[in-house]
């Protein structure tokens, strides 16, 4: 089954009371039907069957304008329980939509079904859906392609065309196998055999080279190029041979355009991006490649698909490739990612916290946990970990969002620290300060409206690399990085005039990273790194904003058909 798109068929015009909340701008519901089910795919010349959605890999993309609603009805006809996040929507007061297994849902059980209310509001550009549960984003996520309100433009020229690139990982396994396996023994799991743009390996992959994805371009127009990045465990580099791009946004928000020649994104970031066919026609190849700076192990190869001029001509017979830096190329990493700065215009301003009232310090390691007779498969007989303020996230069994709604006891703590429970040179000779984390289950409570920063420290605990943290419910200001221990002192380097306004950040291997925002959205809301392997091991911990003080600032109530815990 294609998705079942119904369309809009409800338009709210002039003033509509919703919810208590009095709305003057009108806003499009849209209708969307998933289908989880197991569909054979043959990549790298092997057949097996993964999890999908409507069949797709990629799934389908949602189209919505600005300030829109969609509703999108989940059948599980797999054979686990699966959840869907909205990665990137703020879900204002909804966090019963957003998503993550057993944190604000437990997932839809096999045969059932469950139809998520996506609230959008703040976002312009393009975001991405995926599943939340164990690794089963790796086959089922999509794009979220997210236009400006009727009346309102993009803030550079129409482009001639629209076109959505998503990279992901193919892995000639069973995914879920594969991770179940690697939790039974305490290993890293297996890397994945093989990139993949919208689906397709490329060249130089066995059995992929007439498969390949191709973008077709009139010659001098000028393309937006949606690009999200649905790998699991590594950041990738990006390019198309002989192409300037020009990057205009960056998780649904808009940046002042960056021209370069190749880009650097982490798993769960998305970029929009400015390509003219300014060159002779031919077919040219679309990259990536990954960048990993770290002793783990991860997948080396490449993929590509080709970038195909319109006309008459004689094709290549060997396509121009592009120069993507180096795997462990820091410099080339950093010379992309600290020029992004907000668009900071009239019509799209910033608003960057400057009063702080609430500072949270989170150190970000990896870790590991013993293992008695050294009968596990990590380091020294251990169990491979991960942890926030050494604390190693244990997911519950009833979902933490339920749990504080309702009141119910025993379910999570509500003191995950402010602080780091150790202080110590974070990112030098550690010893063994903290390898061995405490297994909890913690959330950090904070008020409804206070302004808050956190800073979050790598550590060269374990295997030190980048570290990209997502946080739900919020999008938030990036406003400084930096090599080494932070110290109170470098907030005389924060930017404050156009930081950009993101969903998900690369915390620098060995370094720091300091993100503010405002705590307007009541609710339950993870907060986990987006390296799949380090979530699974418990870089995680969840935010509870309190309700505020009105109908408006308060959790919306939950929905009827919630899916069940047992």
């Amino acid at each position: 089954m294609g998705v079942q798109k119904m369309g809009l068929i409800l338009a709210f015009l002039g003033f509509w009371f919703f919810d208590g909340l009095l709305l003057s701008s009108a806003y499009n519901v849209h209708h969307y039907s998933f289908i989880l089910r197991e569909t054979n795919f043959t990549r790298l010349c092997t057949t097996k069957s993964m999890f999908t959605v409507n069949h797709q890999w990629p799934g389908p993309a949602i189209h919505v304008r600005k300030g829109d609603r969609a509703f999108v009805n989940v059948h599980n006809e797999g054979d686990y329980g699966v959840t869907i996040h909205w990665h990137g929507v703020r879900q204002p007061r909804n966090p019963w939509s957003d998503g993550p297994e057993n944190i604000t849902q437990c997932p839809i059980k096999p045969g059932k079904n469950f139809t998520y209310e996506v609230i959008f509001s703040t976002e312009e550009g393009t975001l991405w859906w995926h599943a939340h549960s164990d690794w089963s984003r790796a086959t089922i996520h999509g794009a979220i392609v997210i236009l400006p309100q009727r009346g309102t433009t993009y803030p550079f020229p129409k482009p001639y065309a629209e076109h959505v690139l998503i990279l992901a990982e193919w892995f000639n396994g069973d995914v879920k196998e594969l991770i179940d396996n690697a939790t039974a023994t305490g290993g890293d799991p297996t890397p994945s055999d093989g990139y993949a743009i919208n689906g397709q390996l490329g060249f130089p992959n066995n059995c992929s080279n007439d498969t390949s994805y191709r973008l077709s371009v009139v010659p001098g127009k000028t393309y937006l190029l949606r690009l999200v990045n649905a790998v699991m465990n590594e950041e990738m580099f990006f390019g198309i041979a002989k192409h300037n791009l020009t990057v205009v946004a960056q998780d649904g928000s808009y940046i002042k355009p960056l021209t370069t020649s190749y880009i650097m994104i982490t798993p769960g970031q998305t970029m929009d991006i400015l390509l003219t066919a300014n060159q002779a026609a031919s077919y040219y190849y679309i990259a990536a490649s990954p960048f990993f700076d770290s002793g783990a192990p991860f997948d080396s190869t490449n993929t590509s698909a080709i970038l195909q001029y319109t006309g008459t001509y004689t094709p290549p017979t060997s396509p121009a490739y592009p120069t993507l830096p180096n795997v462990t190329n820091v410099d080339a990493a950093d010379n992309f990612t600290t020029r992004i700065r907000a668009l900071a215009s009239r019509e799209h301003p910033v608003d960057v916290p400057k009063n702080i009232t609430k500072q949270i310090v989170i150190t970000v390691s990896v870790n590991q946990i013993l293992c008695a007779n050294a009968s596990c498969g990590g380091p020294d007989g251990n169990r491979l970990s991960a942890s926030l303020n050494n604390i190693s996230f244990s997911t519950p069994k009833i979902d933490i969002l339920q749990a504080y709604y309702k009141s119910l006891s025993g379910v999570f703590d509500r003191d995950f620290p402010a602080k780091p429970p150790y202080v110590f040179n974070y990112t030098g000779d550690v010893g063994n300060n903290t390898l061995y984390p405490h297994v909890a289950t913690k959330a950090h409570i904070i008020k409804y409206g206070e302004s808050v920063e956190i800073v979050y420290q790598g550590t060269n605990i374990g295997n030190a690399e980048n570290h990209p943290l997502h946080l739900h419910g919020f999008s938030f200001y990036l406003v400084g990085t930096g090599y080494g221990n932070w110290d109170p002192a470098n907030s005389t380097t924060y930017n404050l005039v156009d930081p950009p306004d993101v969903n998900t950040i690369g915390v620098p291997k060995n370094g720091w990273a300091v993100i503010r925002f405002i705590a307007d959205n009541p609710g339950v809301w993870f907060m986990h790194c987006h390296l799949e392997r380090h979530a699974s091991w418990g870089m995680d911990t969840v935010l509870i904003v309190l309700n505020g003080p009105t109908n408006e600032t308060s959790i919306r109530p939950p929905p009827a058909n919630l899916p069940t815990c047992s």
